[in-house]
């Protein structure tokens, strides 16, 4: 293969799989070089300014991963949306170019098919069928991220209260007891 180059890559073309979808619903394709800002710039519009009611998600092979982070933070954001997933194989086509071809001889190309795994997840404002495969309900939001300002915003559990013995060695200071010492340290701070 180290004559050859990827000239050409295709998907192959399969309908979503969810039945009674609306004709207008927003298919978000996501693919290995997207950038999450822009994918979420665009959801997020769709789903809030235009009053979308469903919104998809779907990606294959590498770009999985980031399809679900999409996912993800849209429904963090949003909250209270219904999600089913849907993981299937989709067919890849890649066509490689022989780049060092022998004299005389045809062009010769190499046509590669692969299975790589696709993923396609539903997110709904409506209730959804509880009982299909891969149904999520939405989550129950929680009272910490809920409170604007507060420090444990985001985090799942409260930070642990700070420990001296955390601390660096450079930073612990000692108080003296003498009295001609009143109010100076034993130990200086290091800068």
């Amino acid at each position: 293969m180290e004559n050859f180059r990827k000239v050409r890559t295709s998907e192959e073309a399969m309908p979503l799989p969810f039945p009674d979808l609306p004709p207008d619903v927003v298919e978000m394709k996501v693919k290995e070089g997207s950038k999450i800002r822009n994918l979420m710039n665009f959801a997020m519009a769709q789903m809030e300014l235009k009053g979308r009611r469903q919104i998809v998600f779907s990606g294959c092979g590498r770009a999985v991963t980031k399809t679900i982070t999409c996912v993800e933070i849209m429904k963090r954001k949003l909250g209270g949306l219904h999600q089913v997933t849907k993981v299937r194989y989709k067919t890849v086509l890649e066509v490689w170019e022989n780049q060092d071809p022998l004299p005389d001889s045809p062009a010769q190309n190499l046509t590669v098919h692969k299975n790589v795994p696709s993923i396609c997840i539903l997110l709904s404002r409506d209730p959804l069928d509880p009982s299909q495969m891969g149904y999520q309900p939405p989550e129950p939001r929680r009272e910490a991220e809920d409170t604007a300002g507060s420090p444990t915003k985001g985090l799942k559990r409260p930070l642990p209260p700070p420990c001296e013995e955390l601390l660096p060695k450079k930073l612990q200071v000692q108080v003296s007891d003498s009295p001609k010492g009143s109010g100076t340290t034993a130990g200086q701070l290091d800068h």
